[in-house]
C-alpha cells in the first residue's frame, strides 16, 4: 500500500491507493473521495468491549471504517477534521507507536490499535492518561492541528512538550508528567501548570496549534458570550 499525503501542511488529506483486495481501516467520517469500486464497510473493531475501550478511553469513535479495493485496486481519500498537517509512521513489531486521542486517521488492516493507560504519572489533566497504541507491522496516519514538529531523540536525550501540543510518540519513548514549576497548581482538572517530559529514544510528533484553543475562542465568540 502507498500512502500519499496531499495538500499540506495546511489542509492535508491522505491518499490510500490500494492493490486489489487491500483494506484500510480509518476513523468514523473521515472518507472524503474515493474510486467507484472501492467497497466501505463500518464494524466495532475488534468487538463491542474492545470498541467501547477505544472510544471512551481513546477518545475515538466506536465504529472503524474499512475500505476495500476490488479487483482492480483503487484509491480513497482520508481528510481529518481539523486544519494542519499529517504524517506517516510504519509500525513494525518492535516499534509500537502511541497516539493522543483524536489523531489517528487511518492504518493499513495489518496495524492492530488498542488503547493503552499511560501510568499514575500521566493522569493529571486527562491527556495522556490513556492513549491509542498501534501494533503489528503496517502503516498509520496521525493528523494534528497546525505544523507538525518531529523530534528524534537519542538514549537519554530529553524534551519537554506542552501537554496538549503532543501528538505521537514511540513506546520505546517514556512518557511522565511534570510540573511547570512549584507555585500552586490553579487546576487539577484541566492540567493547568503541566507539561510532558518526554526521554529517548525513539521518534516524536507534535503539533504547533492547541485544538482547545479553538473550542475557547468559539465558545467566547458565541451569541451572547461577547463582552
Amino acid at each position: 500500500m502507498e500512502i500519499q499525503e496531499r495538500h499540506n501542511p495546511s489542509f492535508s488529506v491522505a491518499r490510500a491507493l490500494l492493490a486489489p483486495g487491500e483494506s484500510i481501516r480509518a476513523e468514523s467520517g473521515a472518507m472524503m473521495a474515493m474510486a467507484p469500486d472501492m467497497q466501505l464497510a463500518a464494524k466495532v473493531e475488534g468487538g463491542m468491549m474492545k470498541g467501547l475501550k477505544r472510544s471512551v478511553l481513546g477518545g475515538e469513535s466506536l465504529f472503524i471504517t474499512t475500505a476495500t479495493a476490488g479487483p482492480q485496486g483503487g484509491w480513497i481519500d482520508f481528510a481529518p477534521s481539523l486544519p494542519g498537517d499529517l504524517t506517516t509512521f510504519d509500525v513494525t513489531p518492535d516499534a509500537p507507536l502511541l497516539v493522543q486521542k483524536g489523531s489517528f486517521l487511518c492504518a493499513e488492516s495489518t496495524v492492530e490499535i488498542d488503547t493503552k493507560f499511560g501510568g499514575l504519572k500521566t493522569m493529571v489533566g486527562g491527556e495522556g492518561a490513556f492513549l491509542l497504541r498501534a501494533s503489528g507491522h503496517g502503516k498509520i496516519v496521525v493528523s494534528l492541528y497546525g505544523a507538525l514538529d518531529r523530534f528524534t531523540l537519542a538514549e537519554g536525550q530529553q524534551v519537554i512538550v506542552d501537554t496538549n501540543h503532543m501528538v505521537a510518540f514511540h513506546e520505546s519513548v517514556t512518557m511522565e508528567l511534570k510540573r511547570v514549576s512549584e507555585g500552586r497548581i490553579q487546576s487539577m482538572k484541566t492540567g493547568e501548570g503541566f507539561i510532558f517530559l518526554f526521554t529517548g529514544p525513539g521518534e516524536l510528533v507534535m503539533q504547533s496549534r492547541n485544538p482547545d484553543d479553538i473550542v475557547r475562542y468559539v465558545a467566547a465568540n458565541m451569541p451572547g458570550n461577547r463582552n
